[in-house]
């Protein structure tokens, strides 16, 4: 239907040439299986729709949309027999999207080649080949402009190639980079310590607080740049938008009259900021206060000691003064405890005696 349309106009030569720039003419076995979608935006163009999509399997169509119709709708009965309205409503609202989407391209580009008016053509394909017999899969995506390559993605370098340099954004890099300078180009150097848990820990190099995060860090031994026993960390994000990094190196094979050979090297965009010397005098450690808490506990001890014993011996006196006091009264030489005691005696068996006659 399109394509009779697309005939009668004036722009059939420039499209099929597109078309063909896409499509990428060659030879493709038997095996090899292709999914391709086209998308066309276009401006200028009378009778055509402004924007047409069209899906095709192993070069067949297979499903279409375009700006007046805004529905996307299958090419063929086996696609439609097999899936469902859902399917054809979620396909045509992503077409509805990008049909908005390419609209506004086709308005940038004129700008980047300075284009007022006339009759201009975005086109995009992309897709991907399967090769059933070897499992091979490639992918494709490639985009052009009122008849030539303008943009296509390398899928094993994933990386842009841009036949046309207003393909690339640099106007608007080197804008928002200006609008940001302060921001964005801005550097604040780190905070760079040594650091070690315990003895048996290894030695982390820490730095943190610079910006930006194009930075290096590093163990040299007499002026050379070491790997082995070397551990780096990943740059890490602090709160307020700079960065943090750490490197470690392992020191359990290496004397400590030797730790002096040893310097961390820390270098922001390529540029050497802070080299320290591996000095046991400048590693901040815990260990340090381990053993000062041991000291503190190993003071304290004694000092319970001695006072649980002069309680002991308090307790000792007081109970041996209390005992004698208590032997004295009991003793038999007194007289008036032996008579209490007597008569105790016998106002017992009395009160016995008493309760045996009742």
């Amino acid at each position: 239907m399109w394509t009779t349309e697309l005939v009668r106009s004036s722009m059939v030569k420039m499209m099929k040439f597109v078309f063909l720039i896409l499509l990428g003419i060659h030879s493709t076995a038997a095996v090899t299986h292709s999914l391709k979608y086209f998308y066309t935006a276009s401006s200028g163009i009378k009778n055509f729709p402004e924007f047409v999509t069209v899906g095709m399997v192993d070069e067949v169509p297979v499903s279409y949309y375009d700006s007046v119709i805004r529905k996307e709708i299958p090419k063929q009965d086996w696609l439609a027999k097999n899936e469902g309205p859902e399917y054809w409503e979620s396909n045509t609202q992503i077409s509805i999207g990008s049909e908005q989407s390419f609209k506004a391209d086709i308005g940038i580009i004129k700008q980047r080649f300075n284009q007022t008016g006339g009759v201009h053509v975005v086109q995009v394909m992309y897709g991907c080949e399967w090769d059933d017999e070897t499992q091979k899969v490639t992918g494709y995506r490639q985009f052009g402009y009122d008849g030539e390559d303008f943009l296509t993605l390398n899928t094993e370098t994933n990386t842009w190639i841009a036949p046309q340099p207003q393909a690339i954004c640099p106007e608007w890099l080197k804008k928002y980079v200006g609008y940001g300078r302060s921001s964005l180009m801005r550097t604040e150097l780190p905070s760079v310590s040594l650091l070690q848990r315990f003895s048996s820990s290894p030695v982390s190099c820490h730095a943190t607080g610079f910006y930006p995060d194009t930075a290096e860090m590093s163990w040299r031994k007499d002026g050379e740049e070491i790997h082995d026993g070397v551990e780096k960390g990943e740059i890490l994000s602090n709160h307020d938008g700079t960065f943090q990094m750490s490197v470690n190196i392992y020191l359990e094979s290496v004397p400590p009259e030797d730790w002096t050979k040893y310097e961390c090297v820390f270098l922001l965009s390529g540029v050497e900021r802070d080299v320290i010397r591996l000095e046991k005098t400048r590693i901040r450690t815990n260990e340090l206060k381990s053993v000062s808490t041991v000291n503190r506990n190993t003071t304290i001890i004694p000092v319970v000691v001695v006072f649980l014993c002069l309680i002991g011996l308090i307790g000792f006196f007081l109970y041996k003064k209390n005992k004698g006091s208590q032997d004295t009264k009991t003793s038999p030489s007194c007289p008036e405890a032996s008579s209490l005691t007597s008569k105790s005696s016998d106002d017992s068996q009395g009160r016995t005696s008493d309760k045996s006659l009742l």
